[in-house]
């Protein structure tokens, strides 16, 4: 094939290519409207400089626990603050968000556990009765973070180490999160339901 101009010196670099990753979509929503309102959830509001913040902070808190790139992190969380701050700091870190589907039963999740080596497991208290059956069924060992959900009064336990927030708190809101090296880098890991046998992973 016939080299032209096209074809030299014009490698991708730094001045010409920034990976495509929604994690700068944040950091400019902070940059450019950084006391709008960005969460609200039951009678707490947060900002978007508050959101961008503490998804740094829980970065931060990950890398310390020497969590870093292809690691997985699981969350079983409902659509709280958590699970939004779970959707940035966990890629901020370089790792691999895996939401698992709080529908499932406990064998399907320790199977996702599993195939997914998750190293971190932030479990909302509401779901502990299947992940505490989950956390007996699989092979994985994860640091499992409680998150309580404040507009919750159901049932349901701490199964972890370490709470959320005293989680996130011991995290720099400063921290100089990574973007990904290349758009092609894993950001999140989920799973089929597995209805005609084991769930298939899909990153």
């Amino acid at each position: 094939m016939k080299t032209t101009p096209y074809d030299t010196d014009l490698d991708r670099n730094p001045a010409n290519h920034q990976p495509l990753t929604p994690l700068t979509f944040l950091e400019r929503a902070a940059a450019i409207f950084p006391s709008h309102t960005a969460i609200v959830h039951g009678p707490l509001a947060r900002s978007y400089a508050e959101f961008y913040a503490r998804s740094r902070r829980l970065a931060s808190a990950l890398a310390k626990h020497g969590i870093g790139k292809n690691d997985t992190v699981a969350a079983m969380l409902p659509n709280t603050p958590a699970m939004l701050e779970c959707h940035y700091g966990v890629p901020m870190a370089g790792a691999v968000l895996n939401t698992l589907n709080t529908r499932l039963d406990a064998a399907i999740i320790a199977f996702s556990l599993d195939h997914g080596e998750a190293k971190v497991l932030i479990t909302d208290r509401e779901f502990s009765g299947t992940i505490r059956e989950a956390l007996a069924l699989c092979k994985a060992k994860p640091l499992v973070i409680d998150y309580d959900d404040p507009v919750y009064d159901g049932p349901g336990e701490r199964l972890g180490s370490v709470d959320y927030e005293d989680f996130v708190a011991s995290g720099d809101p400063e921290f100089a999160w990574r973007m990904p090296d290349d758009e092609w880098d894993a950001i999140a890991l989920n799973y089929t339901s597995g209805t005609t046998g084991d769930p298939k992973g899909v990153v």
